[in-house]
């Protein structure tokens, strides 16, 4: 055997391999994440970014009402997060607007307090301050304070007047 019949024999056998292995290397059309790319242009992918932000705004003003209806966020700062958000929320809008060629002049705020609205009355329950549940928590509050008998001569924890034990140190409580 001759050196130019030993180079054929392995190319031959490279082509083989190669041809029988291919499938093991290629990702089938049905199993691809992404089939064909459209080419998007700049105006519908900043579109898109605006969009985003828009809708990150108004979940962000909808947890705001919540979160002061809850009585989470101090009475002074919630007007200046909300005027924050509001203003952010409508420079987004303007740039909407913009992009898509509407320069209508109308209250962009009132647009996002009614979107804010639309999205409250979707699903998201409103807590009143004063509602039955924290009149009961308050009354439960009230009832525990009073029934405290006395410290515990040990820790000095607060206890009940049905404690047998202190809940701090387990101390045995005598009557």
């Amino acid at each position: 055997m001759d050196l130019g019949s030993i180079f054929l024999i392995l190319g031959l056998a490279i082509f083989v391999a190669i041809f029988i292995f291919r499938p093991f290397f290629e990702i089938p059309n049905q199993k691809k994440l992404i089939t064909s790319s459209v080419p998007v242009s700049e105006n519908d992918q900043q579109r898109s970014i605006l969009l985003a932000e828009r809708d990150r705004v108004l979940r962000a003003l909808q947890e705001l009402d919540f979160d002061q209806a809850l009585g989470k966020i101090p009475e002074e700062d919630y007007p200046i997060q909300r005027k924050y958000l509001l203003q952010k929320g409508a420079q987004i809008l303007k740039s909407l607007d913009e992009l898509s060629g509407n320069s209508g002049n109308f209250d962009q705020e009132a647009v996002i307090e009614a979107a804010v609205a639309a999205r409250r009355a979707d699903g998201v329950v409103q807590i009143e301050k004063n509602s039955d549940v924290e009149a009961l928590i308050n009354a439960r509050k009230r009832q525990q304070k009073n029934e405290s008998a006395g410290f515990c001569p040990k820790c000095g924890n607060a206890v009940k007047q049905n404690d047998q034990f202190c809940a701090r140190c387990g101390f045995t409580l005598s009557d």
